[in-house]
């Protein structure tokens, strides 16, 4: 059986049809840090994570669209590595 973990920090990586994808980018700023392009990441709730994935799975079409969420107890469970620079300030992205 596996054990129940309450995960505290989660990534989302999403390819999501262009048509839909202003409205999953507005979801996940609701709740963590856009990161890349199509990636959020941050500290999360258990509660916050499962409001996240109801919204998500109400805009998005199974058939088209692909989302992935990696979830981890806490951000000090992994080491992050970067190379390169990304000078684009992501913050500011408009869709």
């Amino acid at each position: 059986m596996r054990d129940k973990y309450n995960y505290n920090y989660v990534f989302v990586f999403y390819d999501i049809d262009e048509k839909r994808v202003n409205k999953v980018f507005k979801i996940c700023k609701q709740y963590l840090v856009h990161h890349q392009n199509s990636v959020f990441r941050g500290h999360i709730t258990p509660s916050n994570l499962i409001e996240l994935k109801t919204k998500l799975k109400k805009v998005i079409c199974k058939k088209e669209d692909f989302i992935t969420i990696i979830k981890l107890i806490n951000r000090a469970s992994f080491e992050e590595e970067t190379l390169g620079t990304n000078e684009k300030n992501q913050e500011g992205l408009i869709l």
